[in-house]
């Protein structure tokens, strides 16, 4: 018999995989792999262009394969790399036109996921839900 902790775990992860493969099914229609769009949303996301580490830490992937994503985004016109002003080894990223025409599909195409998947759910439930993940969150960033 599984324990709570065990089985919110377990929840947790599998949530998160099932939203983003919700998303991933929406957006089949622009060719794009899910690690892909997740790069243009995350980088659209930004207040400042990221580095290649810092959106790979972001999407949850070794640097070694966001550079492969990083390619072919390139590659399609969807992203730009440049080089940073203050450390030469380091290529920030920003989104083309392009890029930003996808990332408004994905967005629109996310926002319509989110409104169906909690269209049912209780706002009370939800706001708790809501505070309890995001402290986790903010607990695990700080070495918890």
């Amino acid at each position: 018999m599984s324990t709570i902790e065990e089985r919110f775990s377990a929840a947790l992860h599998g949530s998160a995989r099932a939203w983003r493969l919700a998303i991933d099914r929406r957006l089949r229609h622009l060719g794009i792999s899910q690690s892909s769009w997740m790069a243009i949303a995350l980088t659209a996301k930004e207040k400042e262009p990221p580095s290649q580490t810092r959106l790979a830490n972001r999407v949850g992937v070794e640097d070694p394969t966001m550079v492969a994503t990083i390619d072919r985004l390139v590659k399609a016109g969807y992203m730009i790399r440049t080089p940073s002003a203050t450390d030469r080894r380091v290529k920030l990223l920003s989104l083309t036109e392009s890029g930003m025409q996808v990332y408004r599909s994905v967005k629109q195409e996310a926002d319509a996921v989110r409104g169906e998947l909690l269209a049912k759910a209780d706002p009370a439930v939800l706001a708790i839900v809501t505070g309890f993940l995001e402290q986790m969150q903010s607990d695990i960033e700080s070495g918890i």
